[in-house]
Order: structure tokens, then sequence, then C-alpha cells
């Protein structure tokens, strides 16, 4: 009789976890993900919805952490909006619920592979990657950019913390780009 298990985006059973000099490379399978999406003409009641909510709506090319969800804004009217996995498996219905039918929101969590980057610097690493100057933008950027062909969120978390959520189905070709990049610094 076969048994279904999950696998990360990777393939494998449990998050892999790479490092390459100072630079740590962790697949985060414990983020669970939803895309939220104002109706037309809808927009503050999402806004009052998510607020009395506690889930953070922020403004254009910005990460808000919070408990327990977080957010980024990734288009007019539009957000990502993160939770632990563990209490929040069913993100799209937990929102759907909070913000009624003033937004549309998708289940994303297994849509995307999310990596955490952290070094003590990681500018010479994502400045060979993308052309986000992270020297520049203040902790909280959120922004999509490309890696090496494939769309990705990259969000700074701090100096030397980003996130990194890129397609699923890509997720070894981007572990890949940034391992490489990895060894061109380290």
């Amino acid at each position: 009789m076969a048994s279904l298990m999950a696998l990360t985006a990777l393939g494998r059973r449990e998050p892999t976890t790479v490092t390459h000099g100072p630079l740590t490379i962790t697949e985060r399978t414990d983020i669970a993900l939803a895309s939220v999406a104002a109706r037309k003409g809808r927009v503050a009641d999402v806004v009052a919805a998510a607020q009395s909510a506690g889930v953070p709506l922020p403004g254009p090319v910005t990460y808000q952490a919070g408990a327990p969800y977080s957010g980024f804004w990734v288009a007019p009217e539009m957000w990502f909006v993160e939770a632990p996995f563990a209490t929040h498996e069913l993100i799209a219905d937990l929102l759907k619920s909070a913000l009624g039918d003033a937004a549309s929101v998708t289940e994303q969590t297994d849509a995307w592979v999310a990596f955490d980057l952290a070094a003590d610097d990681l500018a010479p690493v994502l400045e060979r990657l993308c052309n986000v100057d992270v020297r520049a933008v203040p902790d909280g950027h959120a922004t999509r950019t490309v890696m090496e062909h494939l769309g990705v969120y990259l969000i700074k978390q701090g100096r030397g913390a980003a996130r990194v959520y890129g397609p699923r189905s890509s997720a070894q070709s981007l572990l890949h780009a940034i391992e490489t990049a990895a060894h061109s610094v380290w």
C-alpha cells in the first residue's frame, strides 16, 4: 500500500539548509502564504477589516512583520500575507473569513519556495543575483525582481537577513543560483 508523504519544494522530507562561507541558506517550509487583493472600489473596506483582524497590509515596496500575520505589498491594492504554517495551514480560509467579500484571497503556500538568507552582509551576493541595491534600500523593503531568469520577491529584513520567494517549480534552480553567487564571493 502506498503512503503519501509531504515533500519540500526541493523534493526532500525535511527543509534544506546550506552554508557557503558566512552565508546560510534555509528553505522555509513553516510559512503559510496567501494573496489578498482588494475588489474594485473596496480597498478601504479591506484595510479596515485587515486592521481589525491584525493583518498588516503595508504600502508599496514594504514588508511589515507581525504576529501571527506578516505581509508585504506586491502590487497596487494587492499583498501577500504570511503566518506560521503550524497554526495557519488554512490561511486562505482564515483571511477570507476575516476580510469578507471585500477581498479576493488565494492560497499561495504551495506555489512558492521561500529561502531565508543570512550573513553579516548580503549585499555582495544579492548584487550578483538581482538589480536591487540592497545597501541603499531600508530594512523592510519588499520588491519583485529577477534572479537568474526567475521572477522572485525579495524582502530585506536587515543588513544580514533577507527572504526570497521564488516559483516552487524552480526551487532547485533558484537555490543553485544563490549558491553560485555565494561561491563567487566566498
